[in-house]
């Protein structure tokens, strides 16, 4: 498994204080996107997490007259895409949703695409709370409409419930050691605040690996927070019946416990043929301009037709 190690992303608000440009990232695997999703002219796409709006826009340039709807859970994220994409509007529209709430009623998409996780902009946000690069509140909310925090669960969730996330969600084989030390010396206000106790928790030949010791349990508290392995297994399942027959499906993921379920769910699906027997990767002149695309991951399935079925 290839964990997203927060201290690799540049920090691509140093010069610009705007939401628009601090959201700006490289959309990832851009050739292979527009190749899977095999654009045609006048055709409607679905971007289920628009980010910034890098992949919308490769796929509103990529034939005439092609229309996108796209979503994303996070405000900022929206308010970056209409800036980004403010010259399509005529064939753009944005939705403040999560994907696995979206409602499309009686439309059918050429295309969908979901990019997951936490964007590199995420990261570079020191108040959203994701990265322990900075002093933040725990938060590490997509959603800022929603209650939960990293800050409740890490104060107020009992030791083996920690250690659960810890194990189930990060993969942290010291998830039992690190929930008991937290229990014994919480509240945590910051993000470096925790960070420093995971640190302190584990044997000294532990804490000076490849990555940080608090990496993998920032990516459970993530995961928690905003439920979602499990509102991509929900979307994973309704996304094929968005399709028109023929139309496709293409998925980024990032993180092995991701790519596991997007494996399983498209071979599982009556409505789906897969077309990527084994997950398209970037290749390396994307990765030497943009290293966070290193650990991503596509896979493609095609809906069928009312014959194939």
């Amino acid at each position: 498994m290839t964990l997203p190690d927060p201290s690799i992303f540049p920090n691509s608000s140093s010069n610009s204080s705007s939401s628009e440009l601090t959201f700006a990232h490289i959309p990832v695997l851009s050739r292979e996107v527009i190749e899977g999703l095999a654009i045609c002219p006048g055709g409607h796409y679905l971007d289920a997490t628009v980010g910034a709006g890098g992949h919308s826009r490769l796929i509103l340039e990529a034939a005439p007259d092609v229309q996108v709807t796209a979503i994303d859970q996070d405000a900022q994220a929206i308010a970056a895409a209409q800036h980004t994409l403010s010259s399509y509007r005529d064939r753009l529209q944005l939705h403040h949703t999560n994907f696995a709430n979206y409602n499309p009623g009686a439309t059918q998409f050429n295309g969908i695409l979901a990019d997951l996780g936490v964007s590199s902009a995420q990261f570079d946000r020191p108040e959203r709370g994701f990265s322990f690069r900075h002093e933040a509140p725990l938060d590490m909310r997509m959603d800022s409409r929603q209650e939960l925090t990293a800050a409740h669960i890490i104060n107020h969730w009992d030791e083996a419930k920690l250690a659960d996330i810890f194990y189930t969600y990060g993969e942290e084989r010291l998830s039992r050691k690190i929930s008991r030390h937290i229990i014994e010396r919480r509240p945590f206000q910051t993000t470096k605040q925790l960070a420093k106790a995971i640190f302190y928790s584990v044997p000294p030949s532990y804490r000076y690996g490849r990555i940080h010791p608090a990496t993998r349990v920032f990516q459970a508290l993530r995961i928690a927070v905003n439920g979602e392995l499990d509102v991509l297994k929900t979307f994973l399942t309704k996304a094929p019946c968005w399709l028109k027959p023929g139309g496709r499906l293409v998925i980024i993921s990032f993180h092995s416990l991701e790519d596991r379920i997007v494996k399983h769910s498209l071979k599982d699906s009556p409505l789906l043929k897969i077309l990527t027997k084994k997950p398209k990767i970037p290749q390396k002149d994307e990765i030497q301009k943009n290293v966070r695309a290193r650990s991503a991951k596509l896979r493609i399935a095609e809906r069928l037709t009312e014959e194939e079925i």
